[in-house]
């Protein structure tokens, strides 16, 4: 095992993490890393990755953890952007394909990235592009 860790871990919620799972992975081409079930088999925790970088996604509504999923809710108030390098455009087309609504199509930004900004099948936020800042 590495001992790279990623620092900054988002973690969302949805009403059936189970297909959240599937949708993302396929849509996004996230990986599967960890996947806890409860005693019904509903997904209570899994964490997905790309990368190096990790989320983390349970149910929505846990008693432990109290939050909504966007359909839920009347607005989105968060987001999640990822680099996927020179790789924006076929990126875009799986998600585009898989179903992702389309927010922000792709764009060439004044800061030279190209990105685009689609919803998942909850409604979370998803900003996929070229830009990464450097860290040294």
């Amino acid at each position: 095992m590495s001992d790279v860790v990623a620092p900054v871990i988002p973690f969302l919620r949805y009403r059936d993490p189970g297909a959240a799972i599937d949708w993302l992975c396929s849509a996004f081409g996230f990986t599967l890393l960890e996947k806890t079930t409860g005693g019904e088999g509903q997904v209570v925790h899994a964490e997905l990755r790309w990368g190096i970088g990790t989320f983390q996604l349970g149910p929505a509504g846990s008693s432990s953890l109290p939050m909504a999923s966007p359909r839920e809710l009347p607005l989105t108030s968060q987001g999640v952007y990822v680099y996927v390098g020179d790789a924006v455009d076929a990126h875009h087309d799986r998600a585009v394909a898989a179903g992702a609504e389309v927010v922000m199509p792709l764009t060439d930004t004044d800061y030279g990235s190209r990105e685009y900004v689609v919803r998942d099948l909850e409604g979370h936020l998803w900003g996929f592009g070229s830009y990464a800042p450097k860290l040294d």
